[in-house]
C-alpha cells in the first residue's frame, strides 16, 4: 500500500475522530495476534467451514473463495453451489467438500460448521434470498458476508435483523452505499459505516485505497498492505474465504478481520512484485496466500 495514502486517510479521520478511534494496523501488529498451531492438533482442531457461493456462470466465485479458505488454515471447507458447479469444485479445488444448495435448503442442520461465509458468485434471485434468510435465521454464531449476500440484504431489507452478532461483511464501497444510502463524500461514507456497524453490532470492512475495518465500538483500523493491481474481479472473493478460515479457527471477529485484510493485501502486494499490478489477477492473490502467510507468521510458531 502507497504509505502517503496511508497517511492521508489517517488525516483524513482525524479532522472528525479521536486519535485513539483509529489504527494503523501493520506486520507487527497482525503478528501480535496469530496464534501458534498447536503441535497435537488434527483437522477438526481448525474449524469446519461452510462457504455458500457461486451460481451458474459463477463457479469462478466459489473457487478463488475455496481456495483462499484452504489456504489460510481450516480444517475442513464444505462450499454450498448448485448442482451445475459441483464438477468445476471438485476438480479445481479437491479439497474441498460440495453440496448441493438445493439440499442445504431442504435441511438446514449447522450444527456441523463452525463458522459460514456467503456472497461469492451467489446471484439475486429468490432460491438465493431464500437460503440466505434460512442461513440468517438458523446460525449460532457469526457470518462473513461479501457481494450478493449484501446485495440481497440491501434488497430485502427485513433480513438485516436476522445478521447474528458479530458478524462480519465486506463492502466495497457501491455495495456498502446500498446498504446505508448514497453517501455525499468519502467522510460521509465512512460516518454511514460506523452507524451500520454500531446498530448491527457487525464487524464493517470497508474495502478501498487503504481497506478500513470498523468494529462495532466505532474504532477504525487503516489497513497498510495492498496496491492498486488488487482492483480487479475476484479480488474481494479470495478476502471472504481468508476471513471464513479464520472465523472457523475460534478468531474473535475482530481479529479475524483484521488478520485477514492484511494477509490478503500482502499476497496482493507479492504477487504484484512478481507479476506486476497490471497482469495480476485475483488467483494470483489466492496463490500467494501461502508466502504471505510464511512472511507473516512468528518464527516461534513455526
Amino acid at each position: 500500500m502507497d504509505q502517503v495514502l496511508v497517511k492521508e486517510c489517517i488525516k483524513e479521520l482525524r479532522r472528525t475522530y479521536s486519535s485513539d478511534d483509529i489504527i494503523t494496523v501493520g506486520a507487527d501488529y497482525v503478528q501480535s495476534l496469530l496464534k501458534p498451531r498447536d503441535p497435537k492438533a488434527h483437522k477438526g482442531s481448525f474449524g469446519h467451514a461452510l462457504l455458500y457461493a457461486g451460481s451458474r456462470g459463477m463457479a469462478g466465485a466459489a473457487v478463488l473463495s475455496a481456495k483462499a479458505c484452504l489456504h489460510s488454515g481450516v480444517g475442513l471447507l464444505t462450499v454450498c453451489t448448485p448442482s451445475c458447479n459441483n464438477d468445476i469444485l471438485q476438480i479445481s479445488v479437491p479439497e474441498a467438500m460440495t453440496i448441493a444448495a438445493d439440499d442445504l435448503y431442504a435441511n438446514t442442520d449447522l450444527s456441523r460448521y463452525n463458522a459460514i461465509g456467503a456472497g461469492p458468485g451467489l446471484g439475486q434471485d429468490e432460491s438465493q434470498t431464500a437460503i440466505l434468510e434460512k442461513l440468517l435465521k438458523n446460525a449460532s454464531f457469526p457470518l462473513v458476508l461479501d457481494a450478493d449476500a449484501m446485495n440481497i440484504i440491501a434488497k430485502s431489507r427485513y433480513l438485516l435483523e436476522y445478521i447474528p452478532a458479530d458478524s462480519i461483511i465486506t463492502p466495497h464501497p457501491g455495495e456498502l452505499q446500498r446498504l446505508t444510502g448514497p453517501a455525499a463524500d468519502w467522510s460521509d461514507m465512512i460516518q454511514k459505516a460506523r452507524a451500520l456497524a454500531s446498530d448491527n453490532h457487525i464487524t464493517v470492512i470497508v474495502k478501498g485505497a487503504p481497506t478500513i475495518t470498523i468494529s462495532p465500538n466505532g474504532t477504525m483500523y487503516v489497513n497498510t498492505t495492498g496496491n492498486p493491481g488488487m482492483a480487479t474481479g475476484g479480488s474481494g472473493d479470495v478476502l471472504t474465504g481468508i476471513v471464513l478460515a479464520l472465523l472457523a479457527q475460534g478468531y474473535h471477529k475482530g481479529q479475524a478481520a483484521l488478520i485477514a485484510v492484511y494477509i490478503h493485501g500482502l499476497a496482493g502486494d507479492i504477487a504484484a512484485r512478481e507479476l506486476s499490478m497490471t497482469a495480476m489477477s485475483s488467483g494470483d492473490i489466492a496463490n500467494s496466500l501461502s508466502q504471505a502467510w510464511k512472511q507473516t507468521e512468528k518464527t516461534s510458531a513455526l
